[in-house]
């Protein structure tokens, strides 16, 4: 056979059949096994990686505490819904008559058009503190309910009861309300807010944004303490966190690694239009409450101790005049005659750091320090004068708003600064110009009376020339126990105002 038909024969058909075959099927086994590789090979290193079993018991334990607090928590954590009803008259129809549209109506007596009322619905958060003869007493914050008309509660077992205010406070934003069931549900503990520093634990109960988040938990650290500041012109010292606290969670609790209570949730800081979450939390401490508790259920309201003073920060010129660079603490300009503070013998100018031994590092905490003290108490108060630190006792006395705001005791009732170059500047004094610039003048004062006005230049106080803000005060407390005047340079000319007679 010749090598044509070699080529040509069915056995060597069938040969190069199946050689093509074993080829095309050895590149397709090729190519898979080529893109199965990487899966195989993460499969292979997936199965290799071990969790180290003991930082996984770390982590299932402290899972098993926060699980804990909540279980431990949520049965003592309300849901405040308020509503409050508005009246008001409903606005006059128009008849079309181009005069009363333009001008209103002529000849006609008052309107009689009907009242049309208004409910708006609220949203808060509270705490269960306390259980007196079947009555639960919760906390919350005075803004989840002020003005609201009804009130009721819910609690996490879906139970709802109707609740009555005991009592409320705008200055540290408080409320206690009480609610009467024969149900079961366990009181908070309340922790040491003393105790807090700053990297704790912080976890935020509460019911944000609406009933559909109602009783949510959420954790994160103690970001601050002593932080002042808050809206409304609250006088707390309030803990920072930053476990996410959104609107609805005011007046919930903010809880330690151990289940107590170590502040109420107030307020949020944020920059989201609407007032979104950011990580800037704030909560009222709770040893701020506890009294607060108390005087809520035997009074009604809560009882301030009052000094008699009006507190100003001074500023860097005023600071160094006084010798209280880096001190802390708070600068009493004004004194109220007759009050604990003038028979106790703090005088304006007096710089005070600390009540009974605790710093009062600015005007928030002397506010809330006094505060707290009774009526009756005697306190020491820390202050310096003329650059040397005294202690001074003062027995405190009942706050009320008609003794707090009576400016006619207020002593002297102007507020100053010295004369510094960029005063000199800004209103274009000469450079010898000497005496301090008057700030403000509180109407009703001493000050007001004898003539004083917002711009004067005072050179000399009962007669002895002022050459800075420390002889001001000096002068203050020396020469005005009777009587108190002025020399002054208003404009061009020099006058002397009224004279004001003390009574003591």
């Amino acid at each position: 056979m010749n090598f044509v038909q070699k080529l040509s024969s069915k056995n060597l058909f069938i040969f190069n059949l199946v050689l093509i075959g074993a080829i095309f099927g050895f590149s397709l086994a090729f190519l898979s096994f080529s893109c199965s590789t990487p899966k195989a090979r993460a499969q292979t290193q997936a199965s290799t990686v071990i969790i180290p079993e003991g930082a996984l018991a770390i982590a299932e334990e402290l899972q098993s505490v926060f699980r804990a607090v909540s279980e431990k928590m949520l049965p003592s954590v309300i849901e405040i819904q308020t509503v409050t009803v508005r009246r008001r008259q409903q606005t006059p129809r128009f008849d079309g008559i181009p005069w009363e549209f333009f001008f209103g109506p002529r000849d006609r007596g008052p309107s009689n058009e009907p009242e049309r009322e208004f409910r708006s619905q609220g949203l808060g958060s509270g705490v269960i503190v306390r259980h007196i003869n079947g009555v639960y007493f919760a906390i919350t914050n005075n803004h989840v309910i002020d003005d609201a008309t009804e009130i009721k509660v819910a609690t996490k077992n879906g139970n709802e009861y109707t609740a009555e205010v005991i009592g409320k406070d705008e200055r540290r934003d408080l409320a206690l309300l009480s609610f009467r069931t024969n149900d079961f549900y366990p009181v908070a503990v309340l922790g040491d807010s003393d105790n807090v520093s700053v990297g704790d634990w912080a976890i935020a109960i509460g019911n944000p944004l609406g009933q559909q988040f109602s009783f949510s938990v959420t954790k994160g650290i103690v970001s601050a303490v002593g932080r002042t500041g808050g809206p409304g012109g609250n006088i707390n010292d309030f803990i920072q966190t930053d476990a996410p606290i959104n609107q609805g969670n005011s007046g919930g609790p903010l809880v330690n690694i151990r289940g107590e209570v170590i502040g109420i949730n107030t307020w949020i800081a944020s920059n989201i239009s609407g007032g979104g979450n950011v990580g800037l939390g704030f909560a009222i401490p709770v040893n701020n409450i506890k009294r607060s508790i108390d005087e809520f259920i035997e009074h009604g309201s809560i009882r301030y101790g009052w000094l008699g003073v009006s507190l100003s920060d001074p500023s860097r010129e005023t600071s160094i005049a006084l010798n209280l660079e880096n001190r802390r603490g708070a600068l009493a300009a004004q004194v109220f005659l007759g009050s604990p503070a003038d028979k106790g013998g703090i005088r304006p100018g007096d710089f005070i750091t600390h009540v009974n031994g605790r710093e009062s590092r600015n005007i928030q905490q002397l506010q809330m320090l006094v505060g707290d003290l009774k009526a009756g108490e005697n306190a020491v108060f820390t202050i310096i004068r003329d650059g040397q630190q005294m202690d001074i006792q003062v027995r405190i006395e009942e706050r009320t708003d008609e003794v707090a705001s009576n400016n006619s005791r207020l002593w002297p009732g102007v507020m100053v600064i010295p004369i510094t170059d960029q005063v000199r500047q800004n209103l274009n004094l000469s450079d010898n110009a000497i005496g301090l610039h008057v700030l403000q003048v509180l109407q009703g004062t001493p000050s007001d009376i004898v003539g004083l006005r917002q711009g004067d230049r005072i050179i000399s106080v009962n007669g002895e020339n002022i050459t800075d803000i420390a002889s001001f005060y000096r002068l203050l407390r020396e020469k005005t126990s009777t009587e108190l005047w002025f020399e002054i340079q208003r404009g061009d000319a020099t006058l002397e105002t009224l004279r004001f007679r003390r009574e003591r």
